[in-house]
């Protein structure tokens, strides 16, 4: 008697709350989603950068997407219509070095970028002496800034138009000043032709004030005051305005509404950065007209022969995560 094989389903979870608005009302564009995915097998460090990867991208994607061995693109394609699913970030790895390809569904253009260094968000996190990364942080999603792509060329133009439409647009004269709590920087070297991948957290400190003021603010705590002789003590004490020393170097904001417990209207406030990971060193390398398919449109690789050779490291890929 023949055996009937079942095909395993994906298993999705739902990307949006029924809160979540699904439609741009910027744009009158549906909001962008996207899935993060693997193809072929994964080294332990590449898998967790796939995770930064899907947390980066909250709260428009599949955080906890299910991926079964057999699946194969058409799978992830049939998901992601009924899902609203609009981009497809794909991790890879060959012989020679991993891959990240970005595609817009269902039709196309799909970027292909080789990864030449990347740190996970928990390493960067372990090279800082106060790591800064709350729950709250990925509410909303990231700004988008693009640095150095503005030569003109064809492929820089593409790598342009795919990744501010991988996020919302937004309002510089109504978004809310809370909701923009990350950031997302892309630079562009022309000598290198490198881009370096950044993913900061925003944070606004009122100028002049020191640390400690502003952790008593904040917690609402009753500071320990028995090791000083004064009140006055506990806000000119040297060392605790050690943070608010560099705001004359940094940027300054003056708040149109009050921001938390101590940034005020009318009052200055200094914007601050710090990085979260994870971090890359890319390398567009190819883009094709369709899905993962189809003419290509940019290569890095001059001759014929090269472009084979990388079209056959992709078959490699596919074949791999379908026999997995």
């Amino acid at each position: 008697m023949a055996r009937i094989r079942n095909k395993k389903k994906m298993f999705v979870k739902p990307i949006a709350n029924k809160k979540q608005a699904s439609v741009d009302h910027i744009t009158g564009d549906k909001i962008p989603k996207s899935f993060v995915f693997a193809r072929g097998k994964l080294p332990g460090s590449l898998r967790q950068l796939q995770m930064d990867l899907r947390k980066l991208m909250l709260p428009y994607t599949a955080l906890k997407l299910k991926e079964k061995k057999r699946n194969s693109l058409k799978d992830f394609l049939n998901v992601a219509g009924p899902m609203g699913v609009s981009h497809f970030l794909i991790l890879s790895k060959t012989e020679t070095a991993p891959y990240l390809r970005v595609a817009r569904t269902p039709q196309g253009p799909t970027l292909t970028f080789k990864i030449h260094e990347y740190s996970l968000a928990a390493d960067v996190a372990q090279s800082q002496l106060r790591p800064r990364c709350p729950q709250d942080l990925f509410k909303n999603p990231p700004l988008i800034v693009l640095s150095g792509f503005g030569s003109g060329e064809q492929h820089l133009k593409l790598t342009t138009v795919m990744f501010q439409n991988i996020f919302p647009a937004i309002d510089i004269n109504t978004v809310k000043l809370s909701s923009c709590q990350r950031i997302v920087l892309l630079n562009y070297n022309k000598d290198t032709q490198l881009i370096d991948f950044r993913h900061y957290s925003i944070r606004l400190q009122p100028v002049g004030v020191s640390r400690r003021l502003r952790k008593f603010v904040q917690n609402r705590e009753v500071p320990d005051l028995r090791s000083l002789q004064d009140v006055s003590d506990f806000v000119t004490k040297v060392g605790y305005g050690s943070e608010s020393e560099g705001d004359d170097e940094a940027a300054t904001v003056t708040l149109a509404n009050d921001l938390g417990r101590v940034n005020k209207a009318s009052t200055k406030s200094a914007v601050k950065l710090q990085e979260i990971g994870p971090r890359m060193t890319l390398q567009l390398i190819k883009i094709e007209e369709g899905l993962c398919s189809g003419g290509i449109i940019f290569t890095e690789y001059g001759t014929a022969s090269e472009q084979r050779q990388e079209n056959n490291q992709k078959n490699e890929e596919d074949d791999e995560g379908d026999s997995d």
